[in-house]
């Protein structure tokens, strides 16, 4: 869920919650919406709220470096980097 597949899951899941719950104009689509807030905002400003039931850190950039998932921390990809840019990695 910390990775970027899960952020980007998690915000368009809440924004469906909230539109959908928008789109129905009733009491209980309010309450829908508001839900919807969660996943939605919880993915937008990458925090994970499952991470402490797993032991396992709030922060999404913090359960990243845990796992050893190095590169994801912005929502969108970045070009390859060309062979003479990448770092070396010294033993």
């Amino acid at each position: 869920m910390a990775s970027r597949t899960g952020r980007w899951s998690r915000m368009l899941v809440g924004a469906a919650l909230v539109m959908g719950g928008m789109s129905s104009r009733s009491g209980k689509g309010a309450g829908l919406a508001l839900v919807g807030l969660v996943p939605l905002l919880a993915g937008a400003f990458d925090v994970c709220l499952f991470g402490p039931l797993f032991g396992l850190p709030l922060k999404g950039e913090a359960i990243r470096r845990k796992v050893g998932l190095i590169g994801e921390d912005s929502l969108l990809p970045h070009p390859p980097m060309a062979m003479t840019e990448r770092p070396a990695l010294l033993h």
